[in-house]
């Protein structure tokens, strides 16, 4: 064995598993935030890249999207990693529209898509439907672009809507805003907020709020 990794034992089932979930989700499983059985909505779900890890590890998956495609695709990832979901788990909705009842989640998923708001009523009404479904005591891992970092580098269109450096428009919070939305919801941090600078093109802010039961 020369030592690459290609060639260490369980590195390709660990790929399999693992390869496409967001990082900073998968330093929560590792810390048990998220556990096999445990009921977790995927808010926003897009290509999907978070559900199969979930669905390897025995969680009960929901998730939604706006775009039916995306949606299509979550159901046929379910039906043949945990087949025993029902097809209900998986909607064709807005977050900010969700249709789930309340306190239905233990967790709730948001990734790479809160800064798609257009304002920011449309921001707040996406968090405050996420926090609606999740049961006291769950937690709200959100993955979003900021301003935290990188605040002179933004060119603001209006409102909180920013030109990046890298040519996108995006709905960018600061840390501010943030810690009074989690003082608003009356959450608790899971973690201090931690920012991923870009190679000063974008900045990806981490926000893990406990509900507080």
């Amino acid at each position: 064995m020369t030592g690459r990794p290609d060639e260490c034992i369980g590195y390709s089932e660990l790929l399999r598993s693992f390869g496409g979930i967001d990082i900073y989700l998968f330093d929560q499983l590792l810390r048990g935030a998220i556990r096999p059985g445990m009921r977790v909505l995927d808010a926003g779900c897009g290509s999907g890249r978070n559900l199969a890890p979930l669905l390897r590890l025995g969680v009960d998956v929901c998730a939604t999207d706006e775009d039916p495609r995306a949606v299509d695709g979550a159901r046929r990832l379910a039906a043949n990693l945990a087949p025993h979901l029902p097809a209900d788990n998986f909607r064709v909705e807005p977050v900010e529209r969700g249709t789930f009842a309340a306190s239905a989640f233990d967790a709730v998923i948001s990734s790479a898509v809160l800064h798609f708001a257009r304002d920011d009523e449309h921001f707040t009404a996406m968090v405050k439907e996420m926090w609606r479904v999740l049961r006291g005591g769950g937690m709200l891992f959100c993955r979003l672009a900021s301003t935290i970092g990188m605040a002179d580098r933004m060119r603001r269109i209006a409102g909180r809507r920013f030109l990046l450096p890298d040519g996108s428009e995006r709905y960018l919070v600061d840390e501010e805003q943030l810690m009074v939305l989690t003082e608003r919801l009356a959450g608790t941090l899971v973690d201090p907020l931690k920012t991923t600078v870009v190679q000063n093109q974008r900045c990806m802010t981490t926000w893990v709020v406990r509900k507080v039961a």
